[in-house]
This record gives C-alpha cells, sequence and structure tokens, in this order.
C-alpha cells in the first residue's frame, strides 16, 4: 500500500506526528503506536493502515471516538527508548508495538498500560510475557513464528542455489532473539554441507562491509534474519546481494516486492490488521494478561523471478508451484 492509499484510509484524517497532553471527552479514547520502520517507509505505512483498519471495522473511528498517536523508530534504539517514553507520558489506554525492541522500551517505560505487540519472536523466551496461554503483565499480542522455522530458510537456499558450500547469515544487535534464529540454523547446517558465517552488525554502517567482505569467496549464499535493522535498510541489503551474485533468502515479502530473491515468513500485514482486535478488546475492557499470545498458522513463499534470472538461478518447478506469489 502507497502514501496516497494510506491516507486515503484514514478518510483525510491526520494522525499528528506529535501532540501534547489534552483534555479528554469520556468518549474518546487514547492508543499509541510505536513502529520499527520510518515514517516514509511505504511498507511501514501499510502496515499501520492495516491496523487502523482492524479498528475500524471494530468500530473505532479516528477523530470521533479514538485517537492514534504514531511514533516511528526508524531501526534507531536510541529514537526508540526515547519514543516509549513520549507515548507513556501521553497516558494512552493501550499502546501497540512491534518487533522485540519497541515492545521491550515501552516494558522498561511502563509496567502499568496496556501493551499489545505484533510480529515479535519467542515473547516467553525474550521475556515478553510468562507463557503463551497467560502472558501475565500488561503486555499480549502476535508472535511472529518458532525458532524452528529459520531452519526452513537454509533448506530453501540449498533448493535455489544447490552448489551453495558457504553460507553468511545477517543479524543484528538491536534485535536479540536473532541468536535464536541463528542457532536454529547451525543446528541444521551439516545437514545441508554448508559452513556458516554469522554477520552481526550493531548499525547500519556495518551492514556493507560484513556483507562484501563474506562475498569475496566463492559458492556464498545469505540469509536474512527477522531484525529492525535489516527491515529498517532492506533496499541496502537488496543491493548488495544482487552486486556480489548472492542467492538470498529473506524473511517478509516486502523484501522479494523490493527485488530480494525469495522469502519465507509470516505476513506482518495481516498481523498488524488481527493485533487491532487484541487493542478493541482491551479498550472494551479486558486485560492483556487473559488474552493469550497468538502464534502464525501460515508462511508465505515468494519468489521473484527477475531477480532469479539476473543471478542465472532457474527456479525448481516444485518451488515455483508452491509459491503463494511469483514475480516476474
Amino acid at each position: 500500500m502507497r502514501r496516497r492509499q494510506f491516507i486515503t484510509l484514514l478518510g483525510g484524517v491526520v494522525v499528528a506526528p506529535y501532540v501534547g497532553v489534552h483534555a479528554q471527552t469520556d468518549r474518546m479514547r487514547r492508543v499509541g503506536a510505536l513502529i520499527n520502520l520510518s515514517a516514509d517507509d511505504p511498507e511501514g505505512q501499510a502496515r499501520v493502515a492495516a491496523f487502523l483498519q482492524g479498528l475500524q471495522q471494530a468500530g473505532w473511528a479516528v477523530g470521533r471516538n479514538v485517537r492514534i498517536d504514531i511514533r516511528w523508530g526508524a531501526g534507531d534504539a536510541d529514537r526508540i527508548h526515547a519514543n516509549a517514553a513520549e507515548l507513556v507520558a501521553l497516558a494512552p489506554d493501550v499502546i501497540f508495538a512491534n518487533t522485540f525492541p519497541t515492545v521491550a522500551a515501552l516494558q522498561k517505560a511502563t509496567p502499568t498500560v496496556p501493551i499489545v505487540f505484533a510480529g515479535v519472536i519467542d515473547p516467553v523466551g525474550a521475556g515478553l510475557v510468562e507463557s503463551l496461554a497467560r502472558p501475565g503483565g500488561n503486555t499480549t499480542g502476535f508472535s511472529g513464528f518458532e525458532y524452528g522455522m529459520s531452519a526452513k530458510w537454509l533448506e530453501l537456499l540449498k533448493q535455489i542455489a544447490p552448489r551453495t558450500t558457504r553460507v553468511a547469515v545477517l543479524r543484528d544487535t538491536v534485535t536479540t532473539v536473532g541468536i535464536g534464529q541463528l542457532a536454529a540454523i547451525q543446528g541444521v547446517a551439516p545437514s545441508f554441507g554448508v559452513e556458516l558465517r554469522p554477520l552481526v552488525v550493531s548499525d547500519a554502517r556495518e551492514i556493507e562491509p560484513a556483507i562484501t567482505t563474506f562475498a569475496s569467496g566463492s559458492s556464498g549464499g545469505l540469509i536474512v534474519t527477522i531484525g529492525t535493522l535489516a527491515q529498517s535498510h532492506r533496499d541496502r541489503i537488496i543491493a548488495l546481494a544482487a552486486r556480489h551474485l548472492l542467492p538470498t533468502v529473506y524473511p517478509f515479502r516486502v523484501f522479494a516486492n523490493a527485488g530480494g530473491l525469495v522469502s519465507l515468513g509470516p505476513d506482518p500485514v495481516d498481523q498488524f490488521r488481527s493485533a487491532a482486535g487484541y487493542v478493541d478488546r482491551i479498550l472494551k475492557g479486558e486485560k492483556p494478561a487473559d488474552l493469550p499470545v497468538q502464534q502464525p498458522t501460515k508462511l508465505e513463499l515468494v519468489i521473484n523471478l527477475k531477480t532469479a534470472k539476473a543471478l542465472g538461478i532457474t527456479m525448481p518447478p516444485s518451488l515455483l508451484a508452491r509459491a503463494d506469489e511469483v514475480i516476474e
């Protein structure tokens, strides 16, 4: 969804990037949103539009009975923490957030304001909730996927490029659950006969040298794990993979749509829409502690044939038959 569609969905109502605390009527409720992407990112706009659409379907109209305050983290840890504090200061009824860094920042800022998340990997292991069935505390939402799915990325890479013997796994230190994703891939690497090379980056400036250094060898492939930096700087990663002729597997459809070779993962846009349902239930009196964490039931496989052709890769017919979308 592009910016024009996003604005149209809002029905002309502007969701202000910042306003101070103001008097509210009994009818007006306040919802905060902390998004890990940047405000001008079309993917971020599409996800937020889906969230607002979900609220609208539940009977909430921006400007009439609900006010939405949105902050954008842009993959920057300092900005995320500052925005979390700003949102909490606005005294919202509930805050929506996506990915581990934003939720962790919000939990640090408040132990009481209800938090609904989307796209968080292993929220129990990450310490965000007590259990999936009974989250406890002030936080619940929709999990990204189980770590075991990460192993499917390596399987997919070997199907696409069977001669690959060296595989780099890109993850960032901002998203701590990247360790679990890497561990799942390491666990199956021997059975696929590949040597793994973790590429651990802490900021955007480290992405290019890490990938370039790895690509200097032969028979290499790349797996991009779910992480704040990867999503915020996906165009740069996709361009580097193309420049170095690296067959690459990505975690979300947006990467393949932007020119990435292939993606396998849940649909974040759908999760944002579903999360609005939990926000609605909390606004109507339910507690986060009583709402079980939901897990995705479907993974999307998206293949970019244009990129495959540029890399000299012939996609197996079995994969093309399985794909949810083939970009030509």
